[in-house]
């Protein structure tokens, strides 16, 4: 159960900086008191040097990766404050509260990333038991789909399956659509909202079983005196970004109308690139 934030750009290097305001920022970083099981990083920008230049024996990659992923709240970390004015054309940002008291190990850590796809999930994956699906007598998943993702909490297990549908040839919201069908099967009430990225494109999905947060949340925040940040939990708000492109987040930060924020419905993703800025909603 956890914050999420994401930006793809028209092709320019922009940071955390640049997409929030400095209030803004600031009431993100502060969400990591509450979610302070950890937080991570994935950035996409383009390398120094011309893809198919040789070096160290292997050709430059056309786009680059950098992931940073902690145990450290962000807000106590203090390479938040380097990370968050980095420049990228793309960057995913999460910060962790852990479901079902699954372990706080870096392998649990946000953004997950394989084959080039990175990865970040908001929601407990439970049955209508409150079975955590890593402890299900069977998973949707093999174990070898497990271990390429590295994880091995129930955000691991819907990324894995996401990849899963990928490596059989779909198209990256194709997979995310299946995936989600797959495990609405299983768990029905579920959050799955996430984000995805690669070195050409950004998604964000809002899908969640049910828009009302858990009763844990709604205790969790009021014991924290921010009882009013948890009626919207599960919503998802985007806004497009000067010069082109877009930016979205899970709630916790202001998001005013009047600054251009908008709701993401229920069931619909955001599907972006991060080299040209355009994007379109689709639904699931």
């Amino acid at each position: 159960m956890c914050r999420l934030l994401g930006y793809a750009t028209s092709g320019d290097n922009q940071s955390l900086d640049d997409v929030l305001t400095s209030s803004q920022l600031e009431t993100f970083q502060q969400m990591a008191i509450i979610h302070n099981d950890g937080w991570g990083a994935a950035l996409i920008t383009d390398p120094s040097e011309p893809a198919g230049i040789q070096d160290g024996g292997a050709p430059t990659p056309s786009a680059n990766v950098s992931i940073y992923k902690s145990t450290s709240s962000a807000y106590a970390d203090p390479v938040f404050r380097s990370i968050e004015c980095q420049g990228a054309r793309g960057g995913l940002y999460h910060l962790r509260l852990a479901s079902s008291n699954l372990p706080l190990i870096m392998e649990n850590q946000q953004p997950f990333f394989a084959d080039g796809v990175s990865f970040i999930h908001n929601g407990d994956i439970s049955d209508l038991n409150q079975r955590n699906i890593v402890r299900a007598p069977s998973k949707p998943v093999s174990e070898l789909d497990m271990l390429r993702t590295g994880g091995k909490s129930d955000s691991a297990v819907y990324f894995a399956l996401v990849l899963s549908y990928y490596h059989k040839g779909l198209e990256l919201p194709a997979a995310a659509r299946e995936a989600i069908a797959d495990l609405r099967g299983l768990c029905p009430r579920s959050s799955y909202n996430c984000m995805i990225q690669t070195g050409d494109e950004y998604i964000c999905v809002h899908a969640v079983g049910s828009l009302k947060p858990e009763k844990e949340i709604e205790e969790l925040y009021a014991r924290y005196g921010q009882a009013e940040h948890a009626a919207d939990y599960r919503r998802i708000r985007y806004r497009e970004l000067a010069g082109g492109g877009v930016v979205a987040a899970s709630s916790g930060f202001e998001q005013r109308d009047r600054d251009g924020w908008k709701t993401l419905p229920n069931n619909h993703m955001i599907i972006a690139s991060n080299r040209t800025g355009e994007y379109h909603i689709e639904e699931l």
